[in-house]
């Protein structure tokens, strides 16, 4: 055996075995992720997991870890697990339903400020912060410089800061109406169901991209047209909403890619585990296509046919990025999710000025 300096907390030492029969022969299906996780200096083995496949090593070896030394998360890393790159969609798809609403923000800039406030860095932020710890034995092997299994989030601080949040999105919720506020018990709902015991519904790769979707577009959608409004939504609002939603599924999936490695060791059936990269890749191209081609087509049954023009150019722009990303699936997700993602959430706009004048 022998050690080296963790890149996270000076002075803390990590152990790392040189031999495969340090670990037990009777988990031989996972001995390999073991070997792996081990050997990999930034890991903290301080997880509080219950039943986890870590555990089985976890406590047979002798580790000082960095959970032992910080009583406090960092700054830095508090930022980090509630992933702030993460907030714009719900964001921008609250902004889109109070465009939709066709009501003046005249007066109410105030409740439209909040409402983003809400949908980003509150609610999407404590579902991050939620998913982070409900994962964090996924996150030691597919990303194990992540805050909690880097030991830079110690202890139990990963969930005392989720259920903060869940309290704050509440009270904020609160503020913005019956509306709102239903909308926001709905959202901390669905974040909690996705990633947490018993319901987790992401351990299914239909499920829980599907839930998480319909969370991060259709519902703070229907939300802004419903607060600004003060009322319940059109149906015409409702359905360009939830196609759009749908089609968040496609997205949500190509999330999955990053990690595919840890879904397969812990059991989590996403697509990519499931169907394997290059068909759950189609499929994601097709179910994000698909119903933006149903939005194009309800435009123009609308008497809408330049806004459906303006969908259908941001569709084309997908569409080739698509044809890049199906070469190389696996490398060249990243890239789509920076190119490809932008038009679509484009079309969605052109959709809300389109609904506007209705």
């Amino acid at each position: 055996m022998h050690h080296r300096p963790s890149p996270f907390v000076p002075d803390v030492k990590v152990w790392i075995p040189v031999y495969a029969q340090n670990f037990p022969k009777s988990n031989t299906q996972l001995g390999y992720q073991q070997i792996r996780i081990a050997t990999r200096p930034c890991v903290n083995q301080s997880l509080h997991l219950l039943q986890s496949i870590l555990s089985d090593y976890s406590d047979s070896m002798s580790l000082t870890t960095a959970h032992t030394l910080r009583r406090l998360p960092e700054p830095a890393a508090a930022l980090q697990l509630i992933k702030p790159v993460t907030w714009f969609p719900p964001m921008w798809a609250y902004l889109c339903g109070a465009v939709s609403s066709g009501v003046s923000p005249s007066g109410q800039w105030g409740m439209v400020l909040l409402g983003v406030i809400l949908a980003g860095p509150v609610v999407c932020g404590m579902s991050q912060a939620a998913n982070d710890w409900c994962d964090r034995h996924v996150d030691a092997i597919n990303e194990p410089e992540r805050p909690i299994p880097s030991g830079r989030i110690p202890g139990r601080w990963g969930l005392w800061i989720a259920v903060a949040m869940t309290a704050l999105s509440l009270v904020v919720g609160y503020q913005l109406g019956p509306w709102g506020f239903a909308a926001t018990l709905l959202g901390v709902a669905a974040a909690w169901a996705y990633s947490a015991e018993p319901v987790r519904a992401k351990r299914s790769g239909w499920w829980g991209p599907g839930l998480c979707g319909l969370a991060y577009e259709t519902l703070p959608w229907v939300t802004g047209a419903a607060v600004l409004s003060a009322g319940a939504p059109s149906l015409e609002i409702i359905g360009i909403a939830v196609l759009y939603g749908i089609g968040a599924h496609g997205i949500m999936t190509l999330n999955d890619f990053k990690a595919i490695e840890g879904d397969r060791a812990t059991g989590l059936r996403s697509l990519p585990v499931t169907l394997g990269p290059d068909r759950a890749a189609s499929l994601a191209c097709l179910i994000m296509a698909a119903p933006q081609a149903m939005v194009i087509a309800i435009l123009l049954m609308w008497d809408k046919p330049l806004h459906a023009l303006g969908v259908a150019a941001m569709l084309a722009v997908q569409l080739a990025a698509m044809r890049v990303l199906l070469r190389d699936p696996e490398g060249k997700t990243p890239w789509y999710q920076g190119m490809g993602i932008l038009f679509y959430i484009s079309g969605m706009m052109i959709a809300a000025f389109a609904l506007r004048g209705l």
